[in-house]
């Protein structure tokens, strides 16, 4: 008698091994008859490689949420707000992404703005001369951009500014460039 109970307390634990093994283990799904069950995805020891880091695009707000006052108190720091501004007037005229190697010109640019944010005066540092035409039509852009931020804070101010230009009539300014290749 006591071996039949020994055998009886032997299978009992065994069943419950095997029901506790059960119901730890991960569910199976049933694969239809004749067809060899999917591998188990991989799982995944290390994080995804981070993506190449890309200089943000330059945000520019409509013309409508431009400030009519900058805060600058440097021309260096209101170069940035004419730049936005000139952006801004110009969406459709604005490179997109990273320059080509070879632009077709590259200007300096000098602008006067008075106390009311209008273009007093326009002066070449370094004119692209090869390119009359783009360097008229950078004149003419400035000029119908006007009024510029008021500069508060400074009166007037004349800032430069580098005009990248290429062939296809597209530019950038050095202040919101988003590179070369």
């Amino acid at each position: 008698m006591k071996i039949a109970h020994r055998s009886l307390l032997l299978a009992l634990v065994s069943i419950v091994g095997v029901l506790v093994a059960a119901c730890s283990a991960p569910p199976r799904e049933s694969a239809p008859t004749g067809v060899p069950p999917a591998p188990a995805a991989p799982t995944p020891s290390a994080p995804p490689p981070a993506a190449a880091e890309v200089p943000p695009a330059v945000v520019v707000p409509p013309v409508a949420l431009l400030p009519t006052v900058s805060q600058a108190s440097t021309p260096q720091a209101y170069r940035r707000d004419a730049a936005l501004h000139l952006y801004a007037h110009n969406a459709a005229r604005i490179y997109k992404g990273m320059l080509k190697p070879h632009l077709y010109a590259i200007g300096v640019l000098e602008i006067d703005i008075d106390r009311q944010g209008q273009v007093a005066g326009i002066h070449w540092r370094r004119a692209p001369r090869h390119a009359p035409e783009v360097m008229a039509e950078i004149v003419r852009t400035v000029r119908a951009a006007a009024p510029y931020p008021i500069p508060s804070r400074m009166g007037r101010v004349t800032y430069s500014d580098i005009w990248l230009w290429d062939k296809s009539g597209q530019f950038q300014l050095d202040t919101l460039t988003e590179g070369q290749m």
